[in-house]
C-alpha cells in the first residue's frame, strides 16, 4: 500500500511540475502523466544510482553541482522514452528535475 500511495504522490508531482514549469507540454492526458510518473521513478530507483557513482568525480570536483544537471538530464531523457512528453531545452529541463524533486519530496514527507 505504501509504495502505491507514493506512486500517486510522484503523479501529482509530475502533474504539478507539468503545469507550473513553461516549456514542458505534454499531450495524451493522464495517461501520459501515469506513464511519465513510472518512468521516472524507473529512473530515479534504477539508473540515477549508477550513474550517481560513475560520475562521483565530476560531482566531487562542482561540489554537488554536477548532481543537477544529471537530474536534468534524467528528466530530459523520458521525452525520448515517452513521445507524448516534451521538454523545450535544457534550461526547462533543469527547472523541471528541480521542481520536480522539490515535489515529490514534499509529497512524500506527507505521506
Amino acid at each position: 500500500m505504501h509504495a502505491v500511495l507514493k506512486y500517486l504522490g510522484t503523479v501529482v508531482a509530475v502533474a504539478l511540475t507539468v503545469n507550473l514549469v513553461p516549456g514542458i507540454t505534454h499531450t495524451g492526458g493522464w495517461t501520459t502523466i501515469l506513464l511519465v510518473a513510472v518512468v521516472w521513478s524507473v529512473i530515479t530507483l534504477v539508473i540515477r544510482p549508477v550513474l550517481s557513482i560513475l560520475t562521483l568525480p565530476i560531482t566531487i570536483i562542482t561540489f554537488g553541482l554536477f548532481s543537477f544537471v544529471l537530474n536534468a538530464f534524467l528528466f530530459y531523457a523520458i521525452m525520448w522514452i515517452i513521445p507524448e512528453f516534451k521538454v523545450d531545452g535544457f534550461l526547462n529541463a533543469l527547472l523541471g528535475a528541480v521542481v520536480l524533486s522539490i515535489l515529490s519530496w514534499m509529497i512524500h514527507k506527507i505521506l
